[in-house]
């Protein structure tokens, strides 16, 4: 629990650096991007403090670039997965009895670091090993230290929130860490994701066992030397790249488990949760299971929307990081009375948009993650290409020979229903219906129902009748709601991500809602001056 004579006051955002020729933060990130294209790391797993060599190791490549090697990572089997369990729990007791402000010192730390002499580090490799653009990239790196400074400041609102109490009685409320430890599993397509999962259960006191993204490896390893620097103690987080099913199969199952969190795909998450139901008789606790997966993002336009501001958001919401949040607009319904309009800016915008190499600071668009992940675009591509219900409004190229490369593609579907309009892609490919006008409320319906998840949605309308219905009709279709907005873009603190149904459990990342899933209550009653009568006074006779 909070020292209540140490206190936080509440964070603001980090404030993004502009990049601009000739400023010194873009001199020192393009050295830095330099420096680590000429190198190969070796990067060990961590356990227990300690770097780990294994005898298995993949190579981690630029996407944009996919002959050039930067990084050797090590995979960790079943001895090492083991170990690291072993590690977390050896670490528990001392962890969670550390005072509150100084576990917490250490990740306001790791947070000031991160925004000062730290940020181009992890900025470059982001950069290089996700191809993320340089504005891109830093956004990213500044939400992993907003995720450090609200994480902290929620976990000291959650300990200052204690019981009521009568006269002669204090009442108290002790937030514990979970009976266990913590496996996270990370993305891709956040370093700052990759960052907050292990880390924001361990601010509250947990030990966790962490599986970075094959292809998020290099900033991961970054960020955890960096707490190791800060002053993390040994076992409290573990890093472990290893597959899916040796996670599943060593951590996943292991009794000890007592929360999970994960962002990823709808899938995996649903298979961890028929694998937790199945064996919950094996678990010491009722493990807590916290995830974030897939979408179906949509822009929802209305006949009286400001036609450039959609199309734009069309464009950013859809192409941004190669069409690769998990917020990314993937489908847009557009009202027949305005599409003539939005068709010829889609167009336009599109056209000018530069796709190459990040660090090509005009480039707008890098290279998608990995082949799967072209390969999925472009079978994509592919069938709509010779499917009649779609026409290509722009796009629709690829090229693998030097990186990952899909061009952004806009379809225009016939049906809403068309696979493409419902199916999550995650690349930079959105697809468009588009309605007649005075099938609003039919169309808003399809919108609500045709796909399963309910992540990030957006509507445009200058209408505040529409705005209204809409959003009435829309209100369970997305976590995040947008208005005259792109359907991208939360801010921790200020827009709470996650979503429900097929998106996740909506635990709402860098906010008391997902902290507090990282505790248990342990309520305390004190008796100053305890009762030693048997009969209660209504129990005299007259």
């Amino acid at each position: 629990m909070a020292n209540a004579y140490f206190t936080i006051s509440k964070p603001t955002n980090d404030p993004f650096l502009g990049y601009m020729p000739g400023s010194s933060e873009r001199e020192e990130l393009k050295a830095e991007l330099e420096r680590q294209s000429n190198q190969i790391v070796k990067i060990p797993l961590i356990i227990g403090g300690q770097a780990i060599y294994t005898d298995k190791t993949i190579k981690v490549t630029m996407p944009h670039d996919h002959s050039h090697v930067i990084a050797e990572c090590c995979i960790a089997g079943e001895k090492e997965l083991k170990m690291a369990v072993d590690s977390a729990l050896a670490a528990k007791e001392e962890w969670e009895s550390m005072p509150w402000e100084h576990r917490s010192a250490i990740f306001l730390k790791a947070a000031d670091h991160i925004t000062n002499s730290y940020r181009p580090v992890l900025n470059a490799s982001t950069m290089l090993g996700q191809s993320k653009t340089v504005f891109q990239a830093e956004i990213d790196i500044a939400e992993l230290a907003d995720f450090l400074r609200f994480g902290v400041w929620s976990a000291q609102e959650i300990f200052k929130d204690q019981p009521s109490s009568s006269a002669g009685i204090w009442n108290r409320q002790d937030y514990r860490p979970l009976d266990g430890f913590i496996c996270a599993i990370t993305p891709f397509n956040f370093t700052s994701i990759g960052g907050n999962l292990a880390t924001a259960p361990a601010i509250m006191g947990n030990v966790a066992v962490w599986k970075p993204s094959r292809t998020a490896v290099l900033s991961n390893y970054y960020y955890m030397k960096l707490l190791m620097w800060c002053g993390l103690p040994a076992g409290v987080i573990n890093f472990v790249p290893c597959t899916g099913s040796d996670m599943s199969q060593y951590v996943v199952s292991h009794p000890k488990m007592a929360g999970f969190h994960f962002t990823g795909s709808t899938a995996v998450f649903q298979n961890v949760w028929k694998q937790v139901g199945e064996n919950i008789a094996s678990y010491a606790n009722y493990p807590r299971l916290v995830g974030e997966t897939g979408g179906k993002d949509f822009i929802f336009a209305h006949s009286s929307a400001d036609i450039e501001p959609l199309a734009t958001a069309i464009v950013r919401g859809s192409f941004e990081y190669q069409g690769q949040k998990c917020s990314a607009c993937s489908r847009a319904f557009i009202p027949a009375s305005i599409w003539p309009q939005v068709e010829t800016l889609l167009k336009a915008h599109t056209a000018a948009l530069k796709v190459g190499d990040v660090q090509e600071f005009d480039t707008f668009m890098g290279a998608v993650i990995d082949q799967a992940s072209f390969e999925t675009c472009k079978e994509y591509i592919d069938r709509a290409a010779v499917s009649p219900d779609c026409e290509f409004v722009a796009g629709g190229a690829y090229d693998d020979s030097k990186g990952w490369f899909v061009q952004p593609t806009i379809i225009r579907c016939k049906t809403p229903t068309y696979e493409s309009m419902v199916k999550e892609i995650f690349g930079p490919i959105v697809s468009i219906y588009v309605y007649e006008d005075d099938k609003l409320d039919e169309t808003l319906s399809i919108c609500d129902s045709a796909s399963p998840y309910a992540l990030t949605g957006a509507i445009f309308a200058q209408d505040r009748q529409a705005i209204v219905k809409m959003e009435k009709a829309l209100r369970n279709a997305s976590g995040n709601f947008y208005i005259n907005d792109k359907c991208t873009g939360a801010v921790v603190g200020q827009q709470p991500f996650g979503g429900a149904r097929a998106s996740g459990t909506n635990d709402k990342a860098g906010t008391t809602l997902n902290m507090i899933r990282w505790v248990s209550a342990h309520s305390v009653k004190e008796a100053f001056s305890p009762s030693s009568a048997i009969k209660y006074p209504y129990m005299s006779q007259p």
